[in-house]
């Protein structure tokens, strides 16, 4: 192996490092922003990082009815079904349609929003 190739390989880990720490501290933003999201409905916080838990408890806390979540895995619902949540969820903490689509599209950033922010949970609204 000459230098050049050590060289190169040593960028591309070091790349790879940074990124991967990006990534983490991004999800452990995520989950902390979630984590409070939770506490102001109402549901334990640890939920936040238990995996199907808690779509179970975010499908509850925009449907009312947690069991939802299981069209998740129904497949082309799932596009549906994730599109509404992010706005059922807007709706349940009294913002309007385009915070949803924040939520749909930039879900770290707004969870952190609603999670931080002075944004109260009313709860859902099936009539809507």
């Amino acid at each position: 192996m000459s230098s050049s190739e050590v060289a190169a390989t040593a960028a591309v880990g070091a790349f790879a490092l940074v990124y991967m720490l990006f990534v983490f501290a991004l999800l452990i933003v995520e989950l902390i922003g979630m984590w409070k999201v939770f506490v102001k409905a109402g549901k334990p916080g640890w939920a936040a990082i238990v995996p199907f838990y808690n779509l179970y408890c975010l499908f509850e806390m925009s449907f009312g009815n947690g069991w939802l979540f299981l069209l998740v895995f129904v497949p082309c619902a799932n596009f549906i079904i994730m599109i509404m949540h992010s706005f059922k969820l807007a709706q349940a903490f009294g913002k309007e349609m385009a915070f949803g689509i924040g939520l749909l599209f930039l879900n770290p950033i707004f969870m952190m929003i609603l999670g931080f922010g002075d944004a109260q949970f009313v709860g859902p609204d099936n009539n809507r």
